[in-house]
């Protein structure tokens, strides 16, 4: 059922032990485009542009998750390294910074009410807020350390793999003019194969074991509430969390559409909570409801650019 804030905001008051489930929706704020949305990455997804068989081309047509998924990577790397370059180069350039969305789990820390950082995503902008790693599971891995697919060397620095894909792989995006024409293979120094990447979990790979380690310390019994942000809730088996979270245990989805309805989701009213809308227009409107407003300015150096006009603007209209 769609809520009102101020009844989300009074659960989120009462609540001791909090787990959230992020998605790319969190990080839109900051600029990075989300995946299934209209316009998002794999919708405008264009095979032809990417150095790829034609069958590999017809497997992106068909499925376009298929770009970042073992049956492909494991034949031909640079399609990968081709979609992911602008992430690559830009994480290490510090080229977006965490949202007001991503700081709103921060202030649940500070309060001593986060149990747990479920992140689907793979930028790594949760780690800007300083939340302590053991409170943070990157679900599907991070863009941060790079690890040879086949081999899990870790021979080479986030640095030294940045310099590598910014001379080896092209620009399929056509923003930088120093870019190689063609793309050329990064073999690991270990085992001489082109499994260099991202330490990403790849369509078809299993999730690390953190994952797992978390869940069975968390659910059931140390959630009181399940807070979903921005995702679509398609990609298992971090979905389940939804389903895994105590009976008796609130559950709250802010997202831009209805989405979880499938994994039982909103059949029970009294439980289970939409809250509809920008990700960060929400979390804004909750955290002065909680009356967290000044706590969350003294974040607001740190913050992705759009939300620090956000907070601006709710003082001028104050």
């Amino acid at each position: 059922m769609v809520n009102n804030i101020s009844h989300v905001a009074k659960i989120i008051s009462t609540s001791k032990r909090v787990a959230f489930l992020t998605g790319a929706g969190i990080s839109v704020g900051a600029g990075i485009p989300d995946f299934r949305s209209p316009g998002g990455m794999y919708k405008s997804l264009k095979p032809e542009l990417l150095t790829a068989t034609e069958n590999q081309r017809n497997m992106m047509r068909l499925d376009p998750t298929s770009v970042v998924s073992t049956d492909i990577f494991y034949e031909n790397q640079l399609c990968y390294l081709e979609l992911r370059r602008p992430f690559i180069l830009g994480l290490a350039e510090k080229k977006w910074k965490a949202t007001l969305s991503h700081f709103f789990v921060r202030l649940c820390y500070d309060k001593g009410i986060l149990q747990r950082l479920y992140t689907q995503n793979i930028d790594g902008l949760d780690y800007q807020t300083g939340i302590p790693d053991e409170k943070i599971v990157p679900v599907h891995g991070s863009l941060g350390i790079i690890k040879c697919e086949f081999c899990k060397s870790t021979s080479m620095t986030y640095d030294e793999f940045r310099e590598e894909v910014k001379k080896n792989i092209k620009d399929i995006y056509n923003t930088e003019k120093d870019a190689p024409e063609n793309s050329t293979p990064i073999p690991c120094r270990d085992c001489k194969k082109n499994g260099l990447k991202p330490a990403t979990v790849l369509y078809g790979s299993q999730l690390p074991e953190r994952f797992f380690e978390s869940v069975q310390e968390d659910f059931p019994q140390n959630i009181d509430l399940m807070v979903v942000i921005g995702t679509s809730l398609t990609v298992g088996p971090a979905n389940k969390l939804v389903q895994w979270v105590n009976a008796s245990s609130p559950r709250i989805v802010v997202n831009d559409e209805k989405v979880g309805e499938f994994l039982g989701l909103y059949e029970d009213k009294a439980r289970d909570y939409f809250v509809q809308g920008t990700c960060d227009h929400i979390f804004l409107e909750l955290i002065q409801k909680l009356g967290w407003s000044e706590d969350l300015k003294k974040y607001q150096d740190l913050m992705a650019p759009q939300s620090v006009e956000l907070i601006q603007k709710l003082d001028q209209n104050k």
